[in-house]
């Protein structure tokens, strides 16, 4: 019980949301990882728990600036120690399937080797510290279009390598 008492605290602290310093519209997304099989509806699914454990939280912050500058920020707690994550906005929300996800949500859709770049999508690739805490971000000139941007995948290596290691949904959409 103390333990429970005590990573609820700790979430709260790590996730408190701040009034955003740059004018325009935030949406915020808090979630903790359980393994596919706890719930049909769980929003953060963890497929491969040595690298995100259950229980691992994650926060993912999508603001949008007046002038259409969109901003996702992730930030990980409870993950493999020392790891280099792959993390990336995708089209579709999570499931038990590590593939209901879909592919990488693009700003330019064509999923060749020209358009899977951090200019064209959302790479929010991270390294976790000793304490298995992780923080990424990315920044565009666009938004998401409505009802093509659904979660964030976190894979098992930067880049576009690696297995799908967990799964978080996240609202993403236009913000006018």
């Amino acid at each position: 019980m103390v333990a429970a008492v005590y990573a609820g605290a700790l979430a709260a602290a790590l996730f408190a949301t701040g009034s955003a310093s740059t004018p325009g519209v935030s949406l915020e997304t808090v979630g903790q990882f359980a393994p596919p099989s706890a719930s049909a509806t769980a929003k953060a699914v963890t497929y491969d728990k040595t690298l995100v454990p259950t229980g691992a939280w994650i926060r993912v912050r999508q603001h949008t600036q007046s002038n259409g500058v969109t901003t996702v920020q992730l930030r990980m707690v409870g993950v493999k120690p020392n790891h280099l994550f792959g993390a990336h906005v995708h089209q579709k929300a999570c499931a038990a399937d590590p593939a209901a996800a879909g592919s990488h949500y693009q700003d330019k859709a064509g999923m060749d080797a020209a358009h899977m770049s951090a200019q064209n999508e959302v790479w929010l690739d991270f390294k976790s510290d000793s304490h298995g805490t992780g923080m990424g971000a990315a920044q565009h000139n666009w938004s998401f279009r409505k009802g093509e941007a659904a979660s964030v995948v976190i894979h098992s290596e930067p880049g576009t390598k690696g297995s799908r290691a967990a799964c978080f949904t996240v609202p993403f959409g236009p913000t006018s």
